[in-house]
C-alpha cells in the first residue's frame, strides 16, 4: 500500500493542524531503531549532520535521506523511519496531527482554495518532503516554539497562525522546488532579492550576497542580470535609493543621517548618488516634500 505524504482528509474535510510534541535535542553518534507515529514529523537540522532512513512498508528498501545544517523532512504520520547520526547533529523536531477545524484560522481545506502551493503539499504522493530552507523557515518554526512554550499548551490563535504560516511556507518551497513557479536560478536571485531587502542598510559586497544564497559569486552575478536586468550591486543601489526618497518623503529623519538609514557610509557620495537618481540633493528633495506636499511615485515598491 502507498503511503502519500498526508491523508486525503485533510483537503475533504475542515480540519486544522495540532501540535503534538516538540523538542530541541543534539544527538552524538546515535542509531535509532525503525518507528512510526501518529502525527506528522517535521525534522529540522540546526547543525551538523545526519541520515534519516525511511521505508513507505517495513518490507521495502529503505530511502536514505541526507541532511545537513538548514534542511529539514517532512515526514508522513505512518511512515516507519529511523535517525542515523554518523558524528554530531543538533535537530529541532515537531509533531503535529489534525483536529476538528475550530478557528480563528480558516481550516486547511479553506486555505488550499487560496493558496496552490499548501493544496500541492497536502495532495504530495510521497510519503515525505525533502527541503532546503532560506532561512524563514527556521524563523517560524523557533517563533512557533517560543509560543507553545509562553502559552503552556497546543491552543490558541498566535499558534494556529504560525502553524498554519509555518506549513504554508513549506508548501511554497517544495513547489518551488518542483520547479512549479520559478526556475532555480530565479530562486537564487529571488532569495538573493530578499537579502538584499533585508541589509540594505548594511555594507553589502557581492560574495556576501552570493555566501547567503551558498552560490559562487561570478555565478550569482550572471544569473542576477540575466534575471534581474541589472547586477546585484546596480539592484542594491536602486533600492537604497527608493529607501531614501521615501525617508526623505514620509519622515521627519534629519537629512545628514538618511545616508546611514541606507546604508550609505559616506554622505558626499550619498548626496553625489542622490543628486544622479532624482536631479536633486536630498535638500532639496526634503523641501519640495515641504513646500507642496507631494506623494512621489505611489506605486514604488519599497
Amino acid at each position: 500500500m502507498t503511503i502519500s505524504l498526508f491523508p486525503a482528509e485533510w483537503l475533504e474535510g475542515q480540519y486544522q493542524p495540532r501540535v503534538h510534541a516538540y523538542y530541541f535535542k543534539e544527538w552524538n553518534r546515535f542509531e535509532m531503531d525503525y518507528h512510526r507515529h501518529p502525527s506528522t514529523e517535521i525534522m529540522y537540522v540546526i547543525s551538523g549532520t545526519c541520515r534519516v532512513e525511511l521505508a513507505a512498508t517495513p518490507s521495502d528498501n529503505p530511502v536514505s535521506i541526507f541532511m545537513k545544517k538548514g534542511e529539514f523532512v517532512v515526514l508522513n504520520a505512518d511512515a516507519p523511519h529511523r535517525l542515523i547520526v554518523a558524528d554530531k547533529c543538533r535537530m529541532l523536531n515537531i509533531e503535529f496531527h489534525r483536529v476538528d477545524w475550530a478557528g480563528p484560522v480558516p481550516s486547511f481545506k479553506q486555505l488550499s482554495v487560496e493558496e496552490k502551493a499548501l493544496r500541492g503539499l497536502l495532495a504530495e504522493p510521497e510519503p515525505y518532503a525533502v527541503l532546503r530552507d532560506p532561512e524563514d523557515v527556521y524563523h517560524t518554526l523557533r517563533s512557533l516554539v517560543l509560543e507553545l512554550d509562553r502559552n503552556g499548551s497546543s491552543d490558541g490563535a498566535m499558534i494556529q497562525l504560525l502553524l498554519s504560516q509555518l506549513i504554508i511556507r513549506i508548501g511554497r518551497l517544495r513547489s518551488e522546488s518542483l520547479g512549479g513557479d520559478s526556475l532555480p536560478a530565479e530562486q537564487y536571485v529571488r532569495q538573493a532579492i530578499e537579502y538584499l531587502h533585508q541589509n540594505y542598510d548594511r555594507e553589502i559586497q557581492v560574495k556576501d550576497i552570493a555566501a547567503a544564497v551558498s552560490l559562487h559569486p561570478g555565478y550569482l552575478q550572471r544569473i542576477f542580470k540575466a534575471q534581474a536586468g541589472r547586477t546585484p550591486v546596480e539592484y542594491l543601489t536602486d533600492l537604497r535609493m527608493k529607501k531614501a526618497r521615501m525617508l526623505l518623503r514620509q519622515t521627519d529623519i534629519p537629512v545628514s543621517d538618511i545616508p546611514e538609514y541606507v546604508g550609505v557610509g559616506s554622505r558626499p557620495y550619498f548626496h553625489a548618488l542622490f543628486k544622479k537618481y532624482t536631479g536633486l540633493t536630498p535638500v532639496e528633495f526634503r523641501g519640495l516634500r515641504d513646500t507642496h506636499r507631494w506623494d512621489l511615485d505611489k506605486s514604488e515598491d519599497f
